[in-house]
């Protein structure tokens, strides 16, 4: 399977999101990357579900949403609703993590958990079999543009070691700091979805970082 990418809708020019969502239904991306953030559980606000809606109306490809958000389980049906294909929630921030997932299920979406730099791998030991996605931040949560955190590729193969260990079919997803010189090495260790803001959409062409990424 080759490796795909979300470019993150965090980073696109939000006067001219229409423009930016076309760009990535006719570039080689394979899914919209959503942040929902709180200024809660990070320290920044993004956006909501009414911006979420009118990105759902142009866009083409499966919606990667990621709950940054405290109690996430009072949001579950209305992302579903909203068109979610993927909705992740944060380790850190589930009491009942595995009751968390199987109702993101059991609303038809699949089931992705995140984890902050800090979060280690072992943590997800006893649920590695009912996610269908981690995602390992790549970065500290909250802010695009930040630097890539190079313990990042250690976790990743310990990760991919675990989900051969329970025969998973997780997919790996890495958030942040995502670029042409860090890409190759996290697919080598096993990364299977690349998501990537500023290094598409601060590109004089973002539709040809995205092919590259995609080479």
């Amino acid at each position: 399977m080759s490796v795909k990418i979300a470019p993150s809708i965090l980073a696109a020019d939000f006067a001219n999101l229409e423009r930016d969502t076309k760009m990535i239904n006719s570039s080689e991306a394979d899914w919209f990357h959503i942040d929902i953030m709180d200024g809660v559980f990070v320290p920044n606000i993004s956006f909501g579900m009414p911006v979420l809606a009118a990105i759902q109306k142009h866009a083409k490809k499966p919606l990667d949403v990621h709950l940054m958000i405290v109690d996430p389980d009072r949001y579950i049906e209305t992302f579903a609703g909203l068109g979610a294909a993927v909705l992740t929630v944060h380790y850190e921030a589930c009491d009942h993590l595995h009751r968390t997932l199987q109702k993101i299920k059991s609303c038809g979406m699949k089931a992705g958990v995140a984890l902050n730099p800090h979060t280690p791998i072992a943590s997800l030991n006893s649920i590695i079999q009912d996610i269908d996605l981690v995602c390992i931040m790549s970065v500290n949560p909250g802010f695009g543009g930040q630097s890539f955190i190079e313990n990042t590729f250690e976790k990743v193969k310990e990760l991919k070691k675990l989900i051969n260990q329970h025969n998973s079919v997780c997919l790996i997803e890495i958030d942040g700091g995502v670029t042409n010189t860090n890409y190759s090495e996290l697919i080598a260790c096993g990364t299977d979805v690349l998501v990537a803001g500023s290094y598409v959409f601060k590109a004089e062409n973002p539709a040809e970082n995205i092919k590259l990424l995609k080479s």
